[in-house]
């Protein structure tokens, strides 16, 4: 497999303007097939504008753009049936059943049954690997916030897609319906054997279900990386806090633990009160957020803040 099979997604100098207005400037990634990728930023960053080029709803100023090895602005009906869309919000079809509704959205994928696009899910096993058996006879209109959330997802893997796109797909859900999203997406990847692209404003979210994450602020890529990775790369020094003849000190250092074992080597039983404080990536995510603002994304105070990581 070449280094191109390889790749679900290829991204390069992405450029889009409204009028005079830069949206997106000069962004580039890629995601690897059978990936988790989080495309991570404030409300406003351009993740929307993004995730719509690539599933080929909104056409690019400029650069280069392909989606299992397509340009989106090119894609053919045979090319969508091998991609799976979860907006943010949801059409209701209060008319339809649960599984009245999957059965007929599993049939427009029918035609387009190829060697390249799989065959649609048999619904009964689709419904149960949302957790929707039990809903599969009641009206749309009667589901619960989380259950209609999973009829979402289901909608955009009946098609047995090879890529999924989720935009900002928990807005709204209370923390129980949530977490068990959340578990969803883990099976998406690991059972269903697809990648996913997903969109959120929350951090929490991107590190507890992508394997690498992209932050996106002001139209700009800041950092590409796993959450370990970003944590070193743009979160900053570590903080250490102790009392020493009755003096409070604070220093901030590369490594508080080997900062703090050196100090108790040098000062012993003069330390009173020791706190160490590591280092977070919400900490400098949430950096990133505030100088992206305060600077009207102003890319060499971006550039900046995150200490040369981009990507």
């Amino acid at each position: 497999m070449t280094m191109t099979d390889a790749l679900a997604i290829e991204v390069e100098r992405l450029r889009l303007r409204y009028g005079t207005t830069d949206v997106l400037h000069d962004v580039s990634f890629q995601v690897r097939r059978g990936e988790v990728l989080a495309l991570l930023g404030p409300n406003g960053a351009g993740k929307t504008s993004t995730i719509e080029i690539l599933e080929g709803f909104r056409m690019r100023s400029a650069g280069r753009v392909e989606v299992l090895g397509v340009d989106p602005a090119r894609g053919t009906e045979q090319w969508r049936a091998r991609m799976g869309i979860v907006l943010q919000s949801w059409r209701d079809h209060p008319k339809w059943r649960v599984r009245e509704l999957l059965a007929f959205q599993g049939s427009l994928y029918a035609p387009y049954s190829t060697a390249q696009v799989r065959r649609p899910w048999d619904i009964d096993d689709l419904l149960a690997a949302v957790g929707l058996t039990a809903q599969a006879q009641q009206p749309v209109k009667v589901l619960s916030g989380g259950q209609r959330r999973r009829l979402d997802v289901a909608i955009g893997l009946v098609g047995r897609p090879e890529l999924v796109f989720l935009d900002e797909p928990t807005t709204g859900l209370d923390p129980k319906a949530r977490r068990d999203f959340h578990e969803l997406v883990r099976r998406i990847r690991d059972e269903f054997e697809t990648t996913v692209l997903i969109t959120t404003h929350d951090l929490d979210e991107a590190e507890k279900l992508a394997d690498r994450i992209v932050i996106l602020a002001a139209g700009r890529i800041v950092a590409d990386g796993t959450s370990e990775q970003l944590t070193r790369q743009i979160a900053g020094h570590d903080e250490v806090r102790w009392v020493q003849g009755g003096e409070h000190l604070v220093r901030h250092v590369p490594d508080s633990t080997a900062f703090a074992r050196e100090l108790f080597a040098r000062e012993g039983a003069e330390i009173h009160e020791l706190e160490l404080r590591r280092a977070s990536l919400e900490d400098a995510y949430l950096s990133i957020v505030r100088t992206t603002e305060s600077s009207d994304g102003d890319a060499a105070d971006i550039e900046a803040q995150t200490n040369g990581a981009v990507r």
